[in-house]
């Protein structure tokens, strides 16, 4: 049914139960995960403005992002799994975060998406639409959403 399975990951205790659940799938149905972090560059454009160092925030941001992902990568391992992760980069809100997370499924080529049903950012989702939204609209193969 599903033989490569990508979970998307933000840190949120939505996102580790889709991730438990990506793994359990994974493990059941003997197919390939990969896991993926989008981290948001959106916002460092302004700060320099504010007097913050963009190197150093950037940086810590792909460091959060690795952290996520050896987690899952840990958790996917202890379950038996080969697991693939991959930190993917946008310089724009909830809506490209869907993006990236679609293209990244179309290009590995997954045939599930497994996501959290909400993520961190609650303002962001009321003002631009979440990303668990985001990636079921544009999305072509199937989406999992996890409570």
């Amino acid at each position: 049914m599903y033989a490569r399975i990508l979970a998307g990951v933000d840190g949120s205790t939505h996102a580790e139960h889709a991730l438990r659940h990506a793994i359990g799938l994974a493990k059941a149905l003997r197919a390939a995960l990969r896991v993926v972090h989008v981290v948001d560059m959106g916002w460092l454009p302004v700060a320099p403005e504010l007097g913050l160092d963009l190197r150093q925030i950037a940086a810590a941001r792909r460091a959060e992002g690795e952290a996520l992902l050896a987690g899952a990568a840990e958790a996917a391992r202890a379950a038996g799994l080969v697991v693939e992760i991959r930190l993917a980069e946008t310089a724009a809100p909830a809506q490209q975060t869907a993006a990236a997370l679609v293209e990244e499924a179309a290009s590995w080529p997954a045939d599930l998406i497994v996501l959290g049903a909400r993520g961190r950012t609650g303002v962001e989702r009321l003002l631009l639409g979440g990303v668990a939204d985001g990636v079921a609209r544009r999305s072509a193969i199937p989406v999992l959403l996890v409570h």
